[in-house]
C-alpha cells in the first residue's frame, strides 16, 4: 500500500496552481508549514549555496534574521542543507556537538534570537539544489516522527510548486514582513487555508485506498499535479543540456537557467521546455 500523505503535504497540494509568482507561493508554503507543524516560523531561500542567493519569504522577523545571519556569515544549517542536499536537523541550538560545524552562526543565533531548534530542508531537483526551507522553534526538541516525514514529503511538493510559477519582479521585499505575499485573490487564499488549518488540526484523513492508489477528492486538480512532475523532469533535463552547452558545473547551469527565466518573466518550467525542444540554446555570450 502506498504511504498516506500527511496533512501538510495535502495542504500544499490544495494550494498548488494558485500562486501569482514565486514569492507569493513561498509565503503560502511557509504559512502552511507553521500551521501544520510544531514550529514558530519558516523561511524559504533560493540558490542558497551560490552568490545568486535570495530570500523569497519569511514568516516573521526572527525567520528573516536567521536567513540574514547565514548569508552574512556564510555558514549555518541552511547553507549546509543546500550544499549537502540533505536535511539538517538541530533539535537544540545550544548543543555544541550539533552546531560545531558553524560556531559563529550558532553563537549569533543564541545571542540575537530566542530560537532553540532549527530544521533546514533542502528543496532538491535531483542533484540540483533549488533552495532551502528553514523552520525554527523557540523550545528545544526534535520534530515528531510523523511531522518530520510529512515535512520532508511536503518539501518535494514545495519544490514543484516553485518551479511552476514566474519569478517575482516587483520592488517590495518580503523578508520579515508577514502577510506581504498574500495572494491577490483573498477569498481564494482564505478558503484554501481554512481547508489547510482544518486538515492540520484533525491530523489529516485517510489518503490511500486498499489498492494503493491516491483517493481523488473533489476540487483537486490532478492533471495539473501530473504536469508539475513533468515540469520537474524537464527542468532537470534542461539543466543537463545547459551544462553541456556551456561546460559549467550543474549548479551554475541551473543558475543560468533561472536567471534567463527571471529576465524573461517566465516560469522556469516554460524556459526549460524551450531548452529541451532546442528552441533555446545557451551560449557563453548570453546575458
Amino acid at each position: 500500500m502506498a504511504p498516506e500523505l500527511g496533512p501538510l503535504t495535502r495542504a500544499l497540494i490544495r494550494l498548488a496552481g494558485h500562486g501569482d509568482d514565486d514569492r507569493h507561493v513561498a509565503a503560502e508554503i511557509c504559512r502552511a508549514y507553521v500551521a501544520c507543524l510544531d514550529v514558530q516560523g519558516a523561511a524559504i531561500s533560493l540558490l542558497t549555496a551560490t552568490t545568486s542567493r535570495e530570500t523569497l519569504s519569511a514568516t516573521d522577523p526572527t525567520a528573516a534574521t536567521l536567513e540574514d545571519l547565514q548569508f552574512t556569515l556564510g555558514e549555518g544549517a541552511c547553507v549546509e542543507a543546500a550544499v549537502s542536499g540533505r536535511p539538517v536537523l538541530v533539535p537544540d541550538i545550544d548543543d555544541n556537538v550539533s552546531t560545531k560545524r558553524w560556531p559563529m552562526f550558532a553563537g549569533a543565533v543564541a545571542e540575537q534570537t530566542d530560537v532553540r531548534a532549527l530544521f533546514a530542508l533542502p528543496l532538491q531537483l535531483g542533484t540540483i539544489n533549488l533552495g532551502v526551507l528553514d523552520l525554527y522553534r523557540t523550545t528545544p526538541g526534535p520534530l515528531r516522527r510523523h511531522e518530520l516525514h510529512d515535512a520532508l514529503a511536503a518539501a518535494d511538493t514545495a519544490t514543484l510548486m516553485l518551479l511552476a510559477v514566474p519569478s517575482h519582479t516587483g520592488d517590495a521585499h518580503s523578508e520579515g514582513r508577514p502577510g506581504t505575499n498574500a495572494h491577490r485573490d483573498g477569498r481564494l487564499t482564505d478558503r484554501l487555508h481554512a481547508d489547510e488549518d482544518s486538515e492540520c488540526q484533525q491530523g489529516g484523513p485517510q489518503f490511500t485506498g486498499a489498492d494503493g492508489l491516491w483517493l481523488q477528492e473533489p476540487g483537486w486538480d490532478w492533471p495539473w499535479w501530473d504536469g508539475m512532475w513533468n515540469d520537474r523532469a524537464e527542468v532537470h533535463q534542461a539543466t543537463g543540456m545547459i551544462l553541456a552547452q556551456l561546460d559549467v558545473p550543474v549548479q551554475d547551469a541551473f543558475v543560468r537557467l533561472r536567471a534567463h527565466a527571471f529576465a524573461a518573466r517566465r516560469p522556469l518550467a516554460d524556459v526549460a521546455r524551450d531548452v529541451v525542444a532546442r528552441r533555446l540554446v545557451f551560449t557563453q555570450d548570453m546575458d
